[in-house]
């Protein structure tokens, strides 16, 4: 009865990996990048689902490569430190000493976290921050407020927060073409050495823009874009998006997201998935099923207003 189970379980796995075939066929050789936080950061069993998922990708020819956030364990330190956060439109008001906090939780402790859990799935990674090589030029975010009753914006100082002016992809060449995952943290220089703190989810979109990535992935903390009923809209053509954005459907957290995802498809990457990382093997559910675990958004059917894949 036993070896009959066994059979039978070694046969259901068999015919998941026959069926993914097809796609592994299609992304041999092409790059994905994924920006990895959320739940799958911090959940241990979530961190080794994500690892293995990514050596595998490596290991069937594609090539991946990880921008990964760190906002939680930023926030910790800092408490922990005694200093205070404040935040403006969603985003750390960063001084001088909360950016040295920036970079020792994102260049040190959470890059090189990621970089040892692939290591432990039998992965070969190599953990780098925008610093490296000059891999990212940034320049300082500039965030203005209005209301009614002002007769110019106001300009608000949020620090060290800074957005993507150019991206160095020999970088990332170099540590594909040598065998590595290259894994990024979202710091970045100024032209005057200046460190900025710049958003995972924008970096993630440029450095995919620039690599002609063939997917851009997002990994998030829900189950993808969902419209007024709450149902997951799996696939979207990035007119509809623009649509869903002007009727106001798309808001807070998820704006900056999507409109992280319609710049990569804009820029050339053929799609863009937000996926549900609290999955366990979102990644390869996301890339070797017609199911998968989140919305993907793509420009090939401009005049679609379908929500399939």
């Amino acid at each position: 009865m036993n070896d009959k189970k066994n059979l039978s379980s070694a046969q259901l796995a068999a015919q998941i990996i026959s069926n993914a075939l097809p796609y592994i066929q299609s992304f041999a050789g092409k790059t994905v990048v994924i920006k990895y936080g959320g739940a799958a950061m911090v959940d241990a069993e979530l961190q080794a689902s994500f690892a293995r998922d990514v050596v595998l990708l490596q290991a069937v020819g594609i090539k991946p490569v990880i921008i990964h956030g760190g906002g939680p364990q930023i926030g910790e330190l800092l408490d922990r430190l005694g200093i205070q956060s404040s935040f403006v439109d969603g985003m750390r008001v960063t001084d001088g000493r909360t950016m040295d906090v920036v970079e020792m939780v994102l260049g040190a402790s959470v890059n090189k976290q990621i970089v040892n859990i692939i290591s432990e799935a039998g992965g070969n990674a190599f953990g780098v921050t925008g610093k490296d090589g000059q891999l990212i030029r940034a320049k300082k975010m500039i965030v203005t407020k209005t209301t009614p009753a002002m007769s110019v914006p106001e300009i608000v100082d949020i620090g060290h927060v800074g957005e993507v002016e150019a991206i160095n992809s020999a970088v990332i060449t170099m540590l594909l073409d040598a065998g590595y995952i290259p894994v990024v943290a979202p710091i970045g220089t100024g032209k005057d050495g200046t460190s900025y703190n710049i958003n995972a989810d924008l970096v993630a979109g440029k450095i995919a823009g620039v690599l002609e990535a063939e997917k851009l992935i997002l990994m998030t903390n829900v189950p993808g874009l969902m419209d007024q009923n709450q149902q997951v809209l799996s696939g979207l053509s990035a007119a509809r998006v623009n649509n869903l954005i002007d009727k106001g459907i798309v808001h807070g957290g998820m704006l900056p997201k999507i409109r992280c995802a319609l710049e990569a498809v804009k820029t050339g990457v053929p799609s863009a998935h937000i996926i549900d990382g609290r999955v366990n093997h979102a990644l390869l559910l996301e890339l070797f099923t017609d199911e998968g675990v989140g919305t993907l958004i793509d420009d090939r059917n401009a005049n679609s207003t379908d929500d399939q894949r």
